[in-house]
């Protein structure tokens, strides 16, 4: 699941940190693909870092629940077959671009549907004191801190989430996503082929996209209650 996907089974906390725990995840990642942390058994008497910790293993719990699902499976194969004419050309994996569309679809549906408040989450995550998340990193295992700062506060300032209330602009995501991975992984043509089929999808998802989210929510709430 996508950033925003995440921030709606912890919108109701006031706890800034766990948040942050929710998505820094995607938020190293997107930072810098070579990172590779595992914090989440390490053993700390520092509330700050152990709602971080928190947040981190619900992250992992959510996107296995949610990659496990039949709603992923079925959609994104879906989406798969219906963007492979649309992207004939291109070097870009259908199943990848499947995988990824779907998630930011469920952000844009979010949104839309007014279930999440964008500015709600870039004020967590603003909450978050600098010099506690650098303590975190650095005890995690992150060599140097500076690139994900900027990386952070960049993030942070720059709000692009808020542009996926416009399904063009998922589009727009969804190259963003693959150049780090293809230099040019779309050309105009393939990016308007792809914003009608996911304006059409968009519609079809719309119908049904919070049965997820619910199927999610219930599994989380089981294992807390066992």
């Amino acid at each position: 699941m996508n950033f925003l996907s995440h921030f709606y089974f912890d919108k109701e906390t006031d706890n800034c940190y766990h948040v942050l725990g929710t998505v820094l995840p995607d938020l190293l990642k997107n930072a810098d693909k070579t990172i590779v942390l595992h914090p989440e058994k390490l053993q700390t008497n520092k509330t700050e870092f152990n709602s971080i910790i928190t947040g981190w293993n619900k992250h992992l719990e959510v996107d296995r629940y949610f990659h496990s699902s039949t709603f992923f499976k079925e959609h994104a194969h879906h989406l798969k077959n219906l963007l492979k004419p649309a992207i004939v050309d291109s070097p870009v994996k259908p199943f990848f671009l499947g995988h990824i569309a779907l998630e930011l679809l469920l952000d844009n549906l979010l949104i839309t549907s007014k279930k999440i408040i964008v500015d709600e989450f870039y004020n967590q995550l603003m909450n978050c004191e600098k010099p506690v998340i650098d303590e975190f990193l650095l005890i995690a295992g992150l060599k140097e801190t500076h690139s994900f700062h900027k990386f952070f506060e960049d993030f942070n300032k720059n709000k692009y989430l808020h542009s996926y209330a416009n399904i063009n602009q998922v589009a727009y995501a969804l190259k963003r996503i693959c150049m780090r991975v293809w230099s040019n992984p779309f050309t105009p043509k393939n990016e308007e082929l792809m914003n009608e089929i996911l304006a059409a999808n968009r519609l079809e998802l719309s119908e049904r996209y919070v049965d997820i989210f619910e199927e999610i929510e219930i599994k989380l709430n089981t294992k807390t209650a066992i």
